[in-house]
C-alpha cells in the first residue's frame, strides 16, 4: 500500500532530513552548536544560568506560567541538553517575554510557512482550543520528533509508551489529518491534504481520483474512511522513526 506513504511523505508529515529542522529556523544559534556554548551575541534572548530542570516528567521552568492541567506522566521526553536548546528556542519566539507562544509566535518560523501542513502542525501545540502553549506544552509536542534511540525499544511494559514511539508518531501524523478528529481520515479530509500539497499543478478531477485511490488502498473495512489501524498497517514498510526525527532531540 504505497497511497498513504506517499501522500505523508510529500504532504511534508515525513520530511526530508535535510529540512527537518524547522523548529530550529532563524533561531539565535546553529542547532549543531554544543549545549554549554552561548548564543551568538547578537541575540537579544541569553540562556539561562542552568539547563532548565522540570521536576516531574515536564514540570514549570522558571519564567514559563504552569499548564492548564497537570502533564500526563511519560518518560523524560528529550535530553538536558536538548532541553536547553529548545528552551533557548522557545524564549527566542517569545519575544514579549509572556512565558508562553501564540500562533502568531509560531508563525515565525519561516519554514513552517512553506510546509504545506505548517498551520496544522501549529495547531497540533494547541489542542482543545487554548490559544497558548507553555514551555512543558512545547517540548511534549517535538519529543514526538525525538530519534528512537536503542534503549527506548526496551521500555518497561507498565510505564507509559514514550511520545516517540513508532505509534505515536504515527498517531501525531494520523491528527494533521483527522481534523474533525472522529477518528478516522474521510475521503474529504484526503482530498484537502492533497490541494494543500499540489495547489494547482493538477486538475481537480485528478486529484479526486488520487484522494479515492489513496483511501480505497487502505480502507480495509470498506467504509469509505481509514481508521488509524489501517493507517498504521498502510505504513507498516516505511522508516516513520527514522523519517518523523528530528536528529538534534536526541
Amino acid at each position: 500500500m504505497e497511497g498513504i506513504a506517499s501522500v505523508l511523505w510529500f504532504s511534508g508529515g515525513c520530511e526530508p532530513p535535510e529540512s527537518r529542522n524547522w523548529i530550529f529556523a532563524g533561531s539565535c544559534h546553529s542547532p549543531s552548536t554544543p549545549a554549554n556554548s552561548t548564543l551568538r551575541d547578537d541575540c537579544p534572548f541569553q540562556p539561562p544560568p542552568a539547563v532548565p530542570r522540570l521536576p516531574g516528567p515536564l514540570g514549570r521552568v522558571s519564567g514559563a506560567r504552569p499548564a492548564a492541567s497537570p502533564p500526563t506522566p511519560f518518560p523524560p521526553a528529550v535530553s538536558q541538553a536538548s532541553l536547553l536548546r529548545l528552551h533557548h528556542r522557545f524564549r527566542a519566539l517569545d519575544r514579549n517575554k509572556k512565558g508562553y507562544l501564540s500562533r502568531m509566535d509560531l508563525q515565525q518560523i519561516g519554514a513552517l510557512a512553506v510546509n504545506p501542513l505548517g498551520d496544522r502542525i501549529i495547531e497540533s501545540f494547541f489542542p482543545n482550543g487554548s490559544q497558548r502553549v507553555d514551555f512543558p506544552g512545547f517540548v511534549r509536542v517535538l519529543a514526538h520528533f525525538r530519534p528512537v534511540e536503542d534503549e527506548d525499544t526496551d521500555q518497561d511494559p507498565k510505564k507509559p509508551e514514550p511520545l516517540n514511539s513508532r505509534r505515536n508518531k504515527l498517531h501525531y501524523a494520523f491528527q494533521l489529518y483527522d481534523l474533525d478528529r472522529d477518528g478516522k481520515i474521510s475521503r474529504h479530509e484526503m482530498l484537502q491534504v492533497l490541494r494543500l500539497m499540489v495547489g494547482v499543478q493538477v486538475t481537480e478531477e485528478q486529484l479526486e481520483n488520487i484522494a479515492d485511490r489513496t483511501v480505497q488502498e487502505a480502507d480495509e473495512d470498506g467504509d469509505g474512511a481509514v481508521s488509524f489501524l489501517e493507517f498504521t498497517k498502510s505504513l507498516e514498510k516505511m522508516d516513520v522513526e527514522q523519517k518523523m526525527s528530528i536528529r538534534i532531540l536526541k
